[in-house]
């Protein structure tokens, strides 16, 4: 009777020896894994930059701004503005400049087949880097069909991060917008 319940009990422990193991020694990979993911992600909206320092910033001073990267010709920003889900978070290349030069949605929870278009329209993305770091939605901007509240969304959090590297006032009608 003894060994029927020492042998599974063992054996129970036994394997969460080796999951809690298997977890400790993969938990750094997961994190590195990410931060590779990252540096890519930063070099394709900021092409020619090979280095990306993480900068301090006020987030008082422009709470679209969830963090800021320094590159040689310029920064990489992480910005958010709400959309008709939810927060949308993009990663903005900005020259030292003010040009937008690249783009990508990194979070979003817009309505499937609207608002989410603005993760994967390449069109609608392409926009940003052709108004010359001065993008509104309805003057030389084209919003999504059917998502405008997204679209807005998508230009304020643009215009939020050309913002902070050219030092426009965040209070202004830069990056604001209307419902």
């Amino acid at each position: 009777m003894k060994n029927k319940i020492v042998t599974p009990v063992l054996a129970i422990m036994i394997v969460a020896v080796v999951l809690f193991g298997g977890k400790a020694l993969l938990s750094g990979t997961a994190e590195k894994n990410l931060g590779i993911a990252r540096n890519i992600m930063m070099t394709a909206v900021l092409p020619g930059s090979a280095s990306f320092t993480p900068e301090e910033f006020d987030a008082d001073q422009n709470s679209a701004i969830k963090s800021v990267y320094k590159a040689e010709n310029g920064y990489v920003i992480e910005s958010t503005a709400y959309g008709y889900n939810g927060d949308i978070t993009l990663m903005v290349g900005v020259s030292n400049e003010g040009k937008v030069t690249g783009l990508v949605v990194e979070e979003m929870q817009e309505t499937h087949g609207l608002g989410a278009k603005a993760l994967t329209n390449v069109p609608f993305l392409a926009q940003f880097l052709l108004t010359g770091g001065d993008a509104e939605v309805g003057t030389n901007v084209d919003a999504l069909t059917g998502a405008t509240v997204s679209s807005k969304a998508v230009t304020k959090a643009v215009n939020s991060a050309v913002a902070y590297v050219t030092g426009a006032d965040t209070s202004s009608s830069a990056t604001e917008w209307g419902g």
